[in-house]
């Protein structure tokens, strides 16, 4: 990868923004009716969201990490709203989102928030020149009124993100995988948000490329004053772009922490587990503990502790009882092990 500025820590204000308590999130995955009532069949649910908590300082990076399947964008949804929780609250700048009843009320908060979608390929409408697609939000929002006064903004805004106010005449299809994410960050900016919802901006993208993106998401934040819910499945960009991060396994938040304390210090097994998968490419030696076996159906996942069948230094309780949050530092994890004392402290590089 292209060079990325290191993490500088926290830079938040100190004010939370976004905050998650208790969220959950049950999806109703049964058969169809008549092929339950002929064949017998029960009702059938899964989980994918699983009583997460964490707040969002304004002005920071919250970065969500973990396997596929584990929750990471189910969470991010339930945010913007685009999901109803099962359980759980979410408040944005102090207000509960689930007790907001109609449009016209949400609209002041959702004007807010903007989303960044994985694939730049399929998240811009082929068929709207750019200037069309980043001039939405300032319409649908009523920000500004005069197709003048919208075309200006519109070439402010690509330039802002590195492209030219004469793209606005193009149409996507005649930009690259990364001009196309511009052109996506451009779409989420027009609104003039203070949240970012990144749902894996850069995974589509080359490496080279996803770290001009990345440097260009840090400058925007440090110029706008943004604050970013990302997430991703690559340790290595969560890294660069994070000031605390949160590690999911199957719908349950099992840690998070300081950015650079979890990686330099991290407390679950899982989140060790991710980290041994990073190439040492530094050849320090550090010893790693391979963790075999697969994600547990999240349909029917495993009593107790989900990660329990993985995991090395599970007993008993592991298996029996699910673990509460436990105040480590300035993060949280869950994990008999750690409460107990006993699992070992992780080698440093």
């Amino acid at each position: 990868m292209a060079e990325v500025a290191a993490p500088q820590g926290p830079v938040a204000t100190g004010e939370t923004l976004l905050s998650v308590r208790d969220l959950g999130k049950t999806f109703d995955v049964s058969a169809p009716f008549l092929n339950r009532v002929l064949q017998g069949q029960p009702r059938v649910h899964l989980t994918a969201v699983d009583d997460v908590s964490f707040d969002i300082p304004r002005g920071s990076t919250f970065s969500l990490v973990g396997e596929s399947g584990c929750g990471k964008s189910t969470v991010a949804r339930l945010v913007v709203g685009l999901y109803r929780p099962s359980q759980g609250r979410v408040e944005f700048e102090g207000t509960d989102l689930a007790r907001i009843q109609t449009r016209r009320q949400m609209a002041p908060l959702r004007r807010k928030w903007a989303m960044i979608f994985q694939d730049p390929y399929a998240s811009l409408n082929p068929r709207w020149r750019v200037a069309d697609i980043v001039a939405e939000p300032i319409r649908y929002h009523g920000l500004l009124s005069g197709g003048q006064a919208i075309r200006t903004r519109v070439g402010e805004l690509l330039e802002l993100v590195g492209l030219s106010a004469l793209d606005g005449e193009k149409y996507p299809h005649e930009f690259s995988g990364g001009q196309r994410q511009r052109i996506s960050i451009a779409r989420a900016l027009a609104s003039e948000p203070d949240f970012i919802v990144c749902d894996e901006p850069t995974s589509a993208l080359d490496v080279s490329v996803q770290a001009q993106i990345l440097n260009l998401m840090k400058r925007l934040q440090r110029e706008l004053g943004l604050t970013y819910l990302f997430i991703s499945h690559d340790l290595a960009v969560v890294y660069h772009i994070s000031d605390y991060v949160g590690v999911m396994y199957l719908g349950r938040l099992v840690e998070w922490s300081d950015a650079r304390l979890l990686f330099s210090n991290p407390r679950h097994p899982y989140t060790r587990m991710l980290l041994d998968a990073i190439p040492d490419l530094e050849m320090s030696g550090r010893a790693r503990t391979p963790v075999g076996g697969e994600v547990p159906s999240p349909i029917a996942p495993p009593a107790g502790c989900h990660f329990n069948p993985r995991c090395p230094f599970a007993d008993e309780r592991c298996r029996s009882e699910t673990p509460m949050a436990l105040k480590v530092g300035v993060g949280e994890v869950r994990c008999h092990a750690v409460e107990e004392g006993r699992l070992p402290e992780p080698e440093s590089a």
